[in-house]
């Protein structure tokens, strides 16, 4: 069987109870080593096997995985975070259906949870916004027109963007063509919640200057919105006169 696990955002005390215990009973690990805490390897059993993924193509992966099921074997596949965004476990699964290898997901904290943790941040406030745009820069890999970082930050909506530190100019570019004020507050959470963490608050206007002056170019998450400096309104849901399920508010 195939355990394809989120690693968490790099603290290594930050992985799932339930990946943590399947790290500690995997035969096999294989894991995005570019990007997931070696920290978490100290987890591995006696004889186990380990890979890193950073120096193999898809067809690799799947040759381990498959040599290991045949063997009886059981496999960790270690993505950083959760492995549902930007983790390519989708393409590994259609391989593993393709060879009827059974295989499960343990969700793991995304980066973006991480990093909102790190900077005490809120990313729905009552009367700022209630929602929140994941996305990344169109770079190697193609994102759909629909979903340009222009179109997105035309909603005004809290945005976290992912794979983009790279690129901060043409987000910043992007951005502001879309209609992001030049002041509307900005931050780089660099390796969240990693001992080297790194926090650069900023402004859209500011974003690509404040991430030279800071060296910061790859593993890093742009996040954009007034959460990140405006106070919220209270929520209804605890104020005093608000009646739910289980209280009955005052008149």
């Amino acid at each position: 069987m195939v355990h394809f696990v989120g690693a968490g955002p790099g603290a290594p005390d930050l992985i799932t109870l339930r990946g943590a215990a399947l790290l500690e009973r995997a035969d096999v690990i294989i894991y995005a080593g570019s990007l997931v805490n070696p920290a978490l390897l100290e987890r591995k059993k006696p004889g186990c096997t380990v890979y890193n993924s950073a120096k193999m193509h898809l067809d690799e992966v799947i040759a381990v995985m498959v040599r290991a099921e045949a063997a009886g074997e059981t496999t960790v596949r270690l993505h950083t975070g959760d492995a549902s965004l930007y983790g390519a476990i989708r393409e590994q699964m259609d391989e593993l259906d393709a060879r009827g290898i059974a295989y499960d997901v343990t969700p793991g904290v995304s980066s973006f949870c991480g990093a909102a943790a790190s900077l005490c941040a809120e990313y729905t406030l009552p009367g700022v916004s209630q929602s929140l745009i994941i996305t990344r820069l169109s770079g190697r890999t193609a994102v759909p027109e629909a979903e340009s970082l222009r179109a997105f930050a035309a909603h005004g909506a809290s945005m976290v963007l992912f794979l983009s530190a790279g690129m901060l100019a043409r987000v910043q570019e992007e951005l502001l063509a879309g209609g992001c004020r030049a002041d509307t507050s900005a931050a780089l959470v660099y390796k969240a919640t990693w001992p080297e963490e790194k926090i650069v608050r900023c402004t859209v206007g500011t974003l690509a200057r404040a991430g030279a002056a800071a060296g910061i170019s790859k593993t890093a998450l742009v996040m954009v919105g007034d959460f990140l400096a405006a106070q919220g309104e209270r929520s209804r849901l605890y104020d005093p006169s608000f009646t739910t399920e289980f209280r009955e508010g005052t008149k």
